[in-house]
């Protein structure tokens, strides 16, 4: 008897159990969107059928290839591509990836040299990064900031005396072709050897011959090992030079964050704006003065303003930000210089009359300042 009340009562166990489980909610079913590539070439795509997508998502094309939505418009989007336009052919799929576009960052990355995505372009093998951060971000708050107090010297006589710049302080390097502004640019990394600094450099739309001898100089003068080098070559196409000084800002972001000081150099922002005005015409925005997109200023002036001298609260760390800008016959009142030097903190000239001179560096101190609220 006392046996078939034990059967009796696992029986209704079960029963019990098996009822629960029917009765538990289960998994929610996934819903995915797929759009179809409606116009494609040039950088940019137009996709259709992903109408829940959101700006500055990162989308996935058959290919494997990505782009980032850059327009909402009624009924389809405008996408900036992020690799080759060639393998992306109308009527693929496209999927959302319900993310932003990130770039790996951390100490792994010292010594390498890498593409916008973070991907290594020197040959030696996979990044060592465990992290990975969204290239974009809000630059930080006044409460977030501390006064910028800390020099840092370039080796430069004539700018370390008369146009010093700080640590968290954001100098423009200006000139005309051939005056010599990615030597100060690159000199200033060199000199950081002993002082724990940090440094990154962002070629954004530079020949690769270029590049090869920035690194080969970072490397003779024993800084690679603290350096970053980043390559956004024109070959690459306009969406990675597009990306590429903010995907530089977020790995500077890291170790600012983390209380080191970082050495940033754009090189240069004249041909991120040709490209943010070629991507502009692409995806057929009205042109503003000079053909450039009306937004060419807050453009520029959101990366520039991630750079910083960082409060305690937030790391004590700095970003010093040195962006190169090239001039046209020393016309300093150009649309694009004259944005830069109204958003930075002052400007270092190089004149191509003191290179006429024999004069190197050709720092022109009449029309060279550094400023910076203390």
């Amino acid at each position: 008897m006392s046996r078939g009340l034990t059967l009796a009562s696992a029986a209704d166990a079960a029963v019990a159990l098996l009822t629960e489980i029917v009765a538990a909610p289960g998994p929610e079913p996934r819903v995915e969107e797929i759009g179809t590539v409606e116009e494609v070439g040039d950088g940019v795509a137009f996709v259709t059928g992903l109408g829940r997508a959101l700006a500055d998502e990162l989308v996935i094309f058959d290919s494997g290839e990505t782009g980032v939505v850059s327009d909402l418009e009624i009924g389809r989007l405008g996408v900036i591509l992020l690799g080759d336009a060639e393998r992306i052919a109308v009527g693929d799929d496209v999927r959302r990836s319900r993310s932003v576009v990130s770039v790996p960052v951390g100490e792994g990355l010292l010594g390498r040299v890498v593409n916008a995505l973070g991907r290594p372009r020197d040959g030696g093998g996979k990044v060592a990064a465990t992290k990975a951060a969204p290239i974009e971000a809000d630059a930080p708050r006044i409460l977030d900031r501390a006064p910028v107090k800390r020099p840092l010297a370039t080796g430069i006589k004539a700018i370390d005396a008369a146009v010093p710049i700080g640590r968290g302080q954001r100098e423009l390097i200006i000139g005309d072709r051939q005056t010599g502004k990615t030597s100060i640019a690159i000199d200033a990394m060199l000199n950081q050897k002993n002082t724990g600094v940090i440094c990154i450099y962002c070629a954004i739309g530079q020949r690769g011959d270029a590049v090869a001898r920035v690194v080969a100089a970072l490397r003779k003068g024993g800084m690679m090992d603290q350096s970053i080098v980043m390559v956004a070559g024109g070959e690459e196409g306009p969406g990675l030079s597009f990306i590429a000084p903010y995907a530089a800002t977020a790995m500077a972001e890291y170790f600012a964050h983390n209380g080191q000081d970082v050495l940033i150099i754009y090189d240069d922002l004249t041909r991120h704006a040709r490209t943010c005005r070629e991507l502009s015409l692409l995806l057929r925005h009205p042109p503003g003065r000079e053909a450039y997109p009306g937004d060419i200023f807050y453009t520029h002036a959101r990366l520039l303003e991630r750079s910083a001298q960082l409060s305690d609260a937030r790391g004590g760390g700095s970003i010093t930000a040195l962006p190169v800008v090239e001039t046209q016959a020393e016309n300093l009142s150009a649309y694009i210089p004259t944005n830069l030097i109204s958003i930075t903190d002052g400007q270092i000239y190089l004149s191509p009359r003191l290179v006429r001179k024999g004069q190197f560096p050709a720092v022109d101190l009449g029309k060279s300042v550094s400023r910076v609220g203390g």
